[in-house]
């Protein structure tokens, strides 16, 4: 019996250990107890998400009867979903070609005109323009074989389509303009473009042709690509 009694017995020390060890057990057994709640709500806010997530990247496939996916707002309405318009093999831009033959003159055609003529689209009547703005304007209808992009096959092709009036040239006045204004001339290269400037700034103007061709830069073959183009007046 003495022996129970000392198997039992306890040191005042031991007693206050085992006093914190249960209410250390009670304390964390209450915790748990209160955590598992909220926990379990989190889970299902968190399966709500993911499955909100899963139904924006993976929609549901709609049933033969209707053609709109419907989703509840905040306020417990149906939100009808809008879908894309359907496509057009027909861009908005697109321009109708010409059925028969059309004599389009190629100083005074914007763009659009240009795009009815069966073999050129955007690009090139948006090249063929610019062109001819450097220019100042066509004298003839070869010199569309110097466009970008305008190679033999293509030319001819295109060029029966076309007239030129030369009378709508815009010739460039030598004796006003400077170096960005003649340097931006298909015709003129960079040392022409030096030698009448040097040549303007030494007599004051240039009076014609016959001042031109005693240029060693200026061929007979650049005078005559030049003609419609230069005025010294």
């Amino acid at each position: 019996m003495g022996n129970w009694q000392d198997f039992f017995y306890f040191s005042s020390s031991e007693r206050r250990a085992l006093v914190f060890l249960s209410i250390l057990i009670m304390a964390i057994g209450l915790a748990f107890w209160f955590a598992s709640p909220i926990e379990a709500g989190r889970g299902e806010d968190d399966m709500n998400v993911s499955a909100a997530l899963a139904d924006s990247v993976f929609p549901q496939p709609l049933d033969s009867a209707s053609k709109a996916r419907f989703h509840p707002d905040k306020t417990g309405k149906k939100e009808k979903r809008s879908f894309q318009t359907p496509y057009s093999s027909f861009p908005k831009n697109y321009t109708a070609k010409y059925k028969q033959k059309v004599v389009v003159e190629l100083n005074s055609a914007d763009t659009t005109v240009l795009q009815k003529v069966p073999g050129i689209g955007r690009s090139f009547s948006r090249r063929i323009v610019k062109y001819r703005a450097l220019l100042g304007g066509f004298y003839t209808v070869g010199q569309l074989a110097e466009v970008y992009g305008i190679d033999e096959e293509r030319y001819v092709k295109l060029a029966p389509w076309f007239k030129v009036d030369s009378a709508l040239i815009t010739p460039l006045q030598v004796n006003q303009a400077d170096f960005r204004t003649l340097i931006r001339h298909p015709y003129l290269n960079k040392q022409q473009t030096v030698v009448i400037l040097d040549c303007i700034k030494r007599r004051g103007k240039l009076s014609g042709w016959n001042e031109l061709r005693l240029m060693e830069e200026f061929s007979e073959q650049d005078i005559k690509r030049l003609k419609p183009y230069l005025s010294f007046d």
